[in-house]
């Protein structure tokens, strides 16, 4: 029988702490040089809330600025992100392809799913080669609900997921696992 894997991005394949804070101030620098932002960049406030999707991440960083600005912010952040990746700056978690080759010899089939962005996601694996590895990464972009759980159940239905684990650090991740069945596997990761 062929084991499934789902495995989180940030924070269990991928050390986002290397490029979120300079990518993070690059924004506010941004924001402050349109005169939109005249405080400190708020990188605790983001570290407590890291991992949700970035819509809720801007409302919660930015929540006296319009939609409008929050999107344009989303967008700018994302390609400093995405260009930090490209530049070499970022870092998979150490042993990350000696896991992957190994469940590839045990046969397991091995998923993404994360709450980052397609284009982001595309860069780590693009950078990194995961689809060496990787059957498919899974966005928190291809479902309304912006919830784990549901892009846990897109793999499931897609791919006939019978039995396996979701391996993560945030909640979220252990939440998705035990409402499909699937074994969990929490990580804790000293991310700062």
């Amino acid at each position: 029988m062929v084991q499934s894997i789902i495995f989180d991005m940030d924070g269990t394949l991928f050390q986002t702490n290397r490029i979120l804070e300079i990518s993070l101030e690059d924004t506010f620098d941004q924001l402050r040089s349109h005169n939109e932002w005249d405080k400190e960049t708020p990188i605790d406030q983001y570290r407590e809330i890291m991992g949700v999707p970035l819509p809720k991440v801007w409302e919660a960083l930015l929540p006296n600025h319009s939609i409008a600005l929050r999107e344009r912010t989303d967008a700018y952040f994302l390609g400093r992100l995405i260009e930090n990746i490209r530049s070499g700056k970022g870092a998979l978690y150490p042993n990350v392809e000696n896991v992957f080759s190994y469940l590839k010899e045990k046969n397991c089939s091995i998923y993404i799913a994360s709450n980052g962005l397609s284009e982001y996601l595309n860069a780590i694996v693009n950078y990194y080669k995961l689809d060496h590895w990787v059957t498919e990464t899974f966005s928190i972009q291809q479902i309304e609900s912006l919830n784990k759980s549901d892009l846990v159940k897109t793999i499931i239905e897609k791919y006939n997921v019978t039995s396996g684990a979701v391996v993560g650090d945030r909640l979220s991740d252990i939440k998705a696992a035990k409402d499909h069945g699937l074994v969990v596997i929490g990580l804790y990761s000293i991310l700062f």
